[in-house]
Protein backbone atom coordinates (compact mmCIF):
# COMPACT_ATOMS: atom_id res chain seq x y z
CA UNK A 1 0.00 0.00 0.00
CA UNK A 2 1.50 3.35 -1.07
CA UNK A 3 1.34 6.32 1.24
CA UNK A 4 1.19 9.93 0.13
CA UNK A 5 4.21 12.06 0.92
CA UNK A 6 3.42 15.10 3.04
CA UNK A 7 5.49 18.26 2.64
CA UNK A 8 5.04 21.32 4.82
CA UNK A 9 5.40 24.74 3.25
CA UNK A 10 5.07 26.58 6.54
CA UNK A 11 8.83 27.21 6.62
CA UNK A 12 8.52 29.32 3.47
CA UNK A 13 5.52 31.18 4.93
CA UNK A 14 7.53 31.88 8.10
CA UNK A 15 10.44 33.19 5.99
CA UNK A 16 8.03 35.58 4.32
CA UNK A 17 6.78 36.68 7.75
CA UNK A 18 10.42 37.48 8.60
CA UNK A 19 10.62 39.54 5.40
CA UNK A 20 7.56 41.48 6.55
CA UNK A 21 9.33 42.37 9.81
CA UNK A 22 12.32 43.66 7.84
CA UNK A 23 10.11 46.27 6.16
CA UNK A 24 8.08 47.18 9.27
CA UNK A 25 4.99 45.13 8.48
CA UNK A 26 3.09 42.80 10.81
CA UNK A 27 4.82 39.41 10.42
CA UNK A 28 2.40 37.31 8.42
CA UNK A 29 3.53 35.23 5.44
CA UNK A 30 1.63 33.07 2.98
CA UNK A 31 2.28 30.77 0.05
CA UNK A 32 -0.02 29.15 -2.50
CA UNK A 33 1.06 25.67 -3.54
CA UNK A 34 -0.05 23.60 -6.53
CA UNK A 35 1.21 20.08 -7.13
CA UNK A 36 4.08 20.57 -4.68
CA UNK A 37 5.28 23.84 -6.25
CA UNK A 38 4.92 27.33 -4.80
CA UNK A 39 3.06 29.50 -7.32
CA UNK A 40 2.26 32.49 -5.11
CA UNK A 41 4.10 34.19 -2.26
CA UNK A 42 3.14 37.09 -0.06
CA UNK A 43 3.68 38.86 3.19
CA UNK A 44 1.70 41.69 4.72
CA UNK A 45 2.17 44.88 2.67
CA UNK A 46 -0.60 47.12 3.96
CA UNK A 47 1.70 49.94 5.05
CA UNK A 48 4.19 49.67 2.18
CA UNK A 49 1.45 49.64 -0.45
CA UNK A 50 -0.91 51.92 1.50
CA UNK A 51 -3.53 49.27 0.78
CA UNK A 52 -5.69 47.81 3.56
CA UNK A 53 -6.36 44.72 1.41
CA UNK A 54 -2.66 43.83 1.00
CA UNK A 55 -2.71 40.99 3.54
CA UNK A 56 -0.26 38.14 3.00
CA UNK A 57 -3.01 35.79 1.81
CA UNK A 58 -4.38 38.27 -0.74
CA UNK A 59 -0.90 39.04 -2.10
CA UNK A 60 -0.14 35.31 -2.51
CA UNK A 61 -3.55 34.54 -4.06
CA UNK A 62 -3.17 37.39 -6.56
CA UNK A 63 0.27 36.15 -7.59
CA UNK A 64 -0.94 32.55 -7.96
CA UNK A 65 -3.95 33.65 -10.02
CA UNK A 66 -1.70 35.64 -12.37
CA UNK A 67 0.66 32.65 -12.62
CA UNK A 68 -2.16 30.30 -13.61
CA UNK A 69 -4.08 32.87 -15.62
CA UNK A 70 -7.19 31.91 -13.70
CA UNK A 71 -9.14 33.27 -10.73
CA UNK A 72 -9.96 29.72 -9.61
CA UNK A 73 -7.28 27.97 -7.55
CA UNK A 74 -9.30 24.78 -7.06
CA UNK A 75 -6.39 22.38 -6.78
CA UNK A 76 -4.21 24.67 -4.66
CA UNK A 77 -3.24 24.85 -1.01
CA UNK A 78 -2.75 28.02 1.01
CA UNK A 79 -0.19 28.04 3.82
CA UNK A 80 -0.33 31.09 6.10
CA UNK A 81 1.28 31.85 9.45
CA UNK A 82 -1.83 33.41 11.05
CA UNK A 83 -5.50 32.48 11.06
CA UNK A 84 -7.08 34.42 8.17
CA UNK A 85 -9.42 37.34 8.78
CA UNK A 86 -12.91 37.63 7.29
CA UNK A 87 -11.66 39.44 4.17
CA UNK A 88 -9.05 36.77 3.50
CA UNK A 89 -11.50 33.95 4.21
CA UNK A 90 -13.78 35.49 1.58
CA UNK A 91 -10.91 35.56 -0.92
CA UNK A 92 -10.08 31.93 -0.11
CA UNK A 93 -13.69 30.94 -0.78
CA UNK A 94 -13.90 32.93 -4.04
CA UNK A 95 -10.60 31.46 -5.25
CA UNK A 96 -11.86 27.96 -4.38
CA UNK A 97 -8.66 27.11 -2.48
CA UNK A 98 -8.73 23.35 -1.78
CA UNK A 99 -6.83 23.26 1.52
CA UNK A 100 -5.96 25.91 4.11
CA UNK A 101 -3.06 25.37 6.51
CA UNK A 102 -2.48 28.04 9.12
CA UNK A 103 -0.23 28.59 12.11
CA UNK A 104 -1.28 30.80 15.01
CA UNK A 105 -4.87 31.33 16.06
CA UNK A 106 -6.07 34.93 15.98
CA UNK A 107 -8.74 35.37 18.66
CA UNK A 108 -9.11 39.11 17.85
CA UNK A 109 -9.21 39.11 14.06
CA UNK A 110 -9.42 35.51 12.89
CA UNK A 111 -12.46 34.24 11.05
CA UNK A 112 -11.83 30.50 10.71
CA UNK A 113 -11.97 28.99 14.21
CA UNK A 114 -12.32 32.38 15.93
CA UNK A 115 -14.76 35.24 15.47
CA UNK A 116 -17.34 34.83 12.73
CA UNK A 117 -16.22 31.33 11.67
CA UNK A 118 -16.71 32.33 8.03
CA UNK A 119 -16.71 28.86 6.49
CA UNK A 120 -19.46 27.68 8.86
CA UNK A 121 -21.91 30.30 7.57
CA UNK A 122 -24.79 28.84 5.54
CA UNK A 123 -24.15 31.49 2.85
CA UNK A 124 -20.54 30.41 2.34
CA UNK A 125 -20.35 28.82 -1.11
CA UNK A 126 -16.98 27.05 -0.71
CA UNK A 127 -15.17 25.61 2.30
CA UNK A 128 -11.58 24.38 2.03
CA UNK A 129 -10.22 21.56 4.11
CA UNK A 130 -8.72 23.29 7.16
CA UNK A 131 -5.60 22.35 9.11
CA UNK A 132 -4.91 24.65 12.05
CA UNK A 133 -1.89 24.96 14.33
CA UNK A 134 0.84 24.27 11.76
CA UNK A 135 3.96 25.75 13.43
CA UNK A 136 1.45 27.63 15.56
CA UNK A 137 3.76 28.29 18.51
CA UNK A 138 6.52 29.64 16.28
CA UNK A 139 4.09 31.85 14.38
CA UNK A 140 2.53 33.16 17.59
CA UNK A 141 5.95 33.92 19.12
CA UNK A 142 6.97 35.88 16.04
CA UNK A 143 3.84 38.03 16.33
CA UNK A 144 4.18 38.46 20.09
CA UNK A 145 7.83 39.52 19.78
CA UNK A 146 6.96 41.96 17.00
CA UNK A 147 4.22 43.70 18.98
CA UNK A 148 6.21 43.72 22.22
CA UNK A 149 9.06 45.37 20.33
CA UNK A 150 6.74 48.07 19.04
CA UNK A 151 5.41 48.79 22.53
CA UNK A 152 8.89 49.06 24.07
Amino acid sequence: MATAKYTSFMGEALSLADAAIAVGEVPVGAVVVRQGKIIGRGHNRTRIDRDPTAHAEIVAIRQASRFLGNDRLEDCDLWVTLEPCTMCAGAIAHARIARLYYGADDPKGGAIESGVRFFDAPTCHHRPDIYAGMEGERSAKMLLDFFQGRRA
